[in-house]
């Protein structure tokens, strides 16, 4: 029985996506080993290194579906690595001998890290189109609450007024940032391992480089300037991505949490028949993907310290540090995409509500233009009086609870300068918006181009 959630036949879908599920599989691995094996059969024979003969045989058996799984696992746990199990099933389907020259000249390490290599290509596939996907939904929020009026909050308190389309631009600039970054990481990322005991491939001798430029023809992998058995920011860098990927997805999430709260309501998660609701009160409509965006965040992050720890590998192969990428990057990967899953749902369903968001710029009788005024009046009164007679004023405020306007527009000094049409003009938070709307078109109009 599976007892993580990424796997639990309860919580998979909700924590995770089948089509990563299947990227980090044992079948989907074996067979990456295999791949790896056909590749460097097929360099080889076209080098003339192993005969053509034993090319043809081996390609003949590198389906998993061959494959016992059953003894790959005893085999597993007895020798320490999945490779060589694998390599000794594939010796044994050829016939005639001819499988003794498949893995020539290669080691466990550069099997095994190729095969990484390759879920880590299939992964991020997946990932660049939900980013894609959340990208083009956040452009359609950001577009259509251009100019919708809301709170802009620091520290959780009203500070100026923003729009929605602002705040909605701002993640989906983050999201364009890792367009860039996806794509800047695939040319150093995805490159293969074949350099044999120790990296230097002594065992092919002059033959070593020239098979690694066949070999990246066949495996459509970069071939590596160097070894780098020990040397893994390649992957590191991968997690550290899908750390800001799940970190600007969090940040979003956390913004809804707070804005669906009772006394603010100014947008909701989609809602379907009983998601959110509690088992003992029924007027409840709690955030649910929001709450596993937390939680799927936070454990990615965790993991991906796990995948920096796992760089401290000694010498020129590694005792302990490597296997640490085979537990934790299935599971970064795996929750990424649950990540992205729900960040999906949750924006390309989100429910605005533009009448709560204009009532409660409202609430503070008018304070969260106090910034507006002061810079209104500066010019008159200059900013630093400016500045303490509103702040006199907007406790006056806050202890009578009217609205600001009027309290400005009883004031001797004020009323010489501005009249009350004047003063509510200047305390529309419509009317102090900055370049909100602008900046909203640039973000728009550079992802455009991009």
């Amino acid at each position: 029985m599976p007892t993580g959630t990424i796997d639990s036949a309860i919580f998979k879908d909700i924590f995770g996506t089948e089509a990563m599920r299947q990227v980090w599989s044992d079948g989907n691995r074996i067979q990456k080993y295999l791949d790896f094996e056909a590749g460097l059969a097929r360099a080889q024979a076209r080098l003339k290194i192993i005969p053509q003969e034993a090319c043809d045989e081996i390609l003949k058996h590198v389906k998993v579906e061959e494959y016992d799984i059953a003894k790959l696992k005893t085999e597993t746990e007895r020798i320490g690595y999945p490779v060589l199990p694998v390599v000794s099933q594939l010796v044994k389907l050829c016939k005639d001998g001819l499988g003794e020259w498949c893995h020539w000249g290669a080691t466990t390490q550069d099997i095994t890290d190729s095969a990484t290599i390759m879920q880590i290509r299939e992964g991020l596939a997946i990932i660049e189109k939900d980013i894609n996907d959340i990208s083009d939904a956040l452009a359609a929020l950001a577009k259509k609450h251009r100019n919708t009026v809301m709170a802009g909050r620091s520290n959780l308190q009203q500070a100026v007024p923003i729009t929605f389309g602002y705040k909605c631009a701002t993640y989906l600039a983050a999201f364009e940032r890792h367009k860039q970054r996806l794509q800047q990481l695939k040319e150093r990322t995805f490159v293969f391992e074949f350099g044999g005991a120790a990296g230097t491939l002594s065992s092919l001798g002059k033959d070593g480089l020239r098979t690694q430029v066949e070999l990246a023809k066949e495996l459509n992998l970069a071939q590596p300037e160097i070894a780098w058995h020990t040397v893994h920011d390649r992957i590191a860098e991968v997690g550290c991505f899908l750390g800001l990927v799940t970190g600007i997805c969090n940040k979003i999430a956390y913004d809804v949490k707070l804005m669906m709260q009772t006394e603010v309501e100014e947008v909701y998660e989609p809602f379907h028949e009983g998601r959110g609701s509690s088992s003992t009160m029924p007027q409840k409509r709690n955030p649910i993907s929001c709450v596993y965006i937390t939680a799927q965040t936070g454990v990615v992050r965790s993991q991906v310290m796990a995948l920096l720890n796992a760089m401290e590998q000694d010498h020129e192969r590694a005792t302990g540090q490597w296997e640490i990428e085979w537990i934790v990057l299935p599971e970064i990967f795996t929750l990424t995409a649950g990540c992205l899953s729900q960040t999906k749902f949750l924006v390309s369903g989100l429910q605005v509500d533009e009448k709560k968001m204009r009532s409660n710029l409202d609430i503070t009788k008018g304070l969260i233009v106090s910034e507006a005024v002061m810079m209104g009046l500066g010019p008159y009164l200059g900013r630093q009086y400016a500045h303490d007679l509103v702040y006199d004023i907007c406790r006056k405020v806050v202890a009578t609870g009217r609205p600001l306007a009027d309290l400005l527009a009883e004031n001797e000094e004020i009323s010489k300068h501005m009249n009350k049409a004047e003063l509510a003009k200047l305390c529309d938070p419509a009317n102090y918006l900055g370049q909100a709307g602008e900046m909203v078109d640039r973000v728009l109009e550079l992802r455009q181009k991009r």
